[in-house]
């Protein structure tokens, strides 16, 4: 299978699919469970993988969102609950929410396998979110380590696009709203926060989604296009499993 179509096609769907849970009343009802709302979850879970830094950590880490949001969200969060256990309970609700929708998919070993090499494959210094999620243990179970790869591929693809994005020239937030304008302010972010955007930020923001393609290219590259194909049929069985709406594939 080309390697491009392959890049375009697993990065779509691990962006939707990854973002999956975040917001399904399976979480929701685990974020209740130790005193969160869905979003203060959202927030303190996904980034708890890295411990306890400053919320510009996680604002770094998150790109697309309006910097006093998540340090609103983050502070707010952890001073109901410890971030890693916040992070442990958010990745208890993936593995759970998997186990509710992809239960019976077949090819999981060896899906999981090619992942797995992607991953490990995958250069860490770009990006300390996915660092933080290559790095956790992957369960036995082979339901719960496939979704637990795919959120994992999710955050691969995120952090590379968002090193893509500054290097090519552009502050997250302009490139938040020439992706997704409609979505804008669901980030945190006012119409004081509009950016002007011309034919030179519109030819930086293709510029950083060519370079992002680039960056996540030699770790998917050593996949064998019978690899490619295997990963390609779960995830489509997977979003052929779960009909919900979630965060738009070309949003963090």
């Amino acid at each position: 299978m080309d390697l491009q179509a392959f890049i375009d096609e697993s990065g779509a769907l691990a962006s939707e699919l990854g973002a999956a849970f975040y917001f399904d009343p399976i979480t929701s009802a685990a974020g209740e469970a130790i005193g969160l709302d869905v979003l203060t979850f959202y927030a303190l879970g996904r980034a708890g993988v890295m411990g306890d830094p400053e919320s510009s950590v996680i604002s770094s880490a998150f790109g697309y969102f309006k910097p006093t949001i998540v340090d609103f969200l983050w502070k707010e969060g952890k001073a109901k609950v410890d971030p890693r256990t916040a992070a442990q309970a958010h990745l208890a609700a993936a593995h759970a929410f998997a186990q509710q929708y992809f239960a019976g998919i077949d090819e999981l070993e060896a899906f999981c396998g090619a992942l797995e090499r992607v991953i490990i494959a995958h250069e860490l210094g770009s990006s300390p979110l996915f660092a933080a999620y290559a790095s956790l243990p992957l369960p036995a179970e082979p339901v719960a380590r496939a979704y637990q790869l795919v959120v994992t591929l999710r955050e691969l693809r995120g952090g590379s696009h968002l090193t893509a994005i500054v290097a090519s020239g552009l502050e997250p937030r302009v490139a938040h709203f020439i992706a997704r304008p409609d979505m804008f302010t669901t980030f945190g972010w006012s119409n004081d926060d509009v950016p002007e955007v011309g034919n030179a930020e519109i030819e930086a923001m293709s510029c950083a989604q060519d370079l992002t393609d680039r960056l996540v290219a030699p770790s998917l590259a050593l996949l064998s296009s019978e690899d490619r194909e295997v990963v390609l049929r779960v995830l489509r069985a997977m979003r052929g499993a779960w009909q919900g709406e979630v965060i738009p594939a070309d949003l963090l």
